[in-house]
């Protein structure tokens, strides 16, 4: 038997969040959250097969700095190579899809729910939640929001404390709030790490 209010959830329709099956579910992911924040910190292996339970999927090789939150965990995507430091958040309604090689600073917020702006269909309970789709090679700076509904391309760079409110290209720097292109990304920077500091000859590169 299907429930209605989880098919509303992830067709991107008005809903309401407590019914009896979705409460469940976000009852039941918080119960693995909560084992795997509490984990000791040698306890990788441990953490790793809570997030491989937890998660809808992930690549072989992930590493995710606790503590974590998210609402399902099923709604989860996350790709190869992915790392994401403290206080991740994810509020996985619908889809949460996360490419390769994906770095992710501390304090990052990732929000497909919502809730109407008019404050009667609110106080009725009523939410609403679409997609976000982050590509592959993409670094998302500390403390930045993501909001219901946005695509950011391949080797994107969020700059720390933006508020990304629309789609954001591949191959760009985007800074600020409302986060907004400040640069494609070039060649050219591949020689530097930071501003204009290059790499040395006697750096160990691969």
């Amino acid at each position: 038997m299907t429930d209605s209010k989880k098919e509303k959830m992830l067709s991107g329709k008005p809903y309401k969040s407590f019914g009896k099956v979705l409460l469940a579910e976000r009852q039941y992911a918080k119960e693995l959250i909560f084992d795997y924040n509490n984990l000791r910190p040698s306890a990788i292996t441990e953490r790793n097969q809570i997030i491989k339970k937890l998660l809808g999927v992930t690549g072989d090789k992930f590493f995710i700095e606790p503590p974590f939150r998210c609402d399902y965990g099923y709604n989860i995507s996350i790709g190869e190579n992915f790392y994401s430091n403290h206080n991740l958040i994810l509020l996985d309604c619908p889809k949460i899809t996360i490419g390769d090689n994906v770095l992710i600073a501390p304090n990052v917020s990732i929000y497909t729910a919502g809730h109407p702006v008019h404050f009667e269909p609110r106080n009725n309970e009523y939410e609403y939640a679409f997609p976000i789709i982050i590509g592959n090679n993409v670094w998302i700076g500390g403390n930045v929001v993501i909001n219901p509904g946005i695509t950011i391309g391949d080797n994107a760079v969020i700059g720390a404390g933006s508020i990304v409110t629309k789609d954001i290209p591949c191959d760009v720097i985007a800074v600020g709030n409302p986060c907004r292109i400040l640069r494609k990304i070039t060649a050219e920077d591949k020689n530097y790490y930071f501003k204009n500091l290059p790499f040395r000859a006697t750096d160990d590169l691969i």
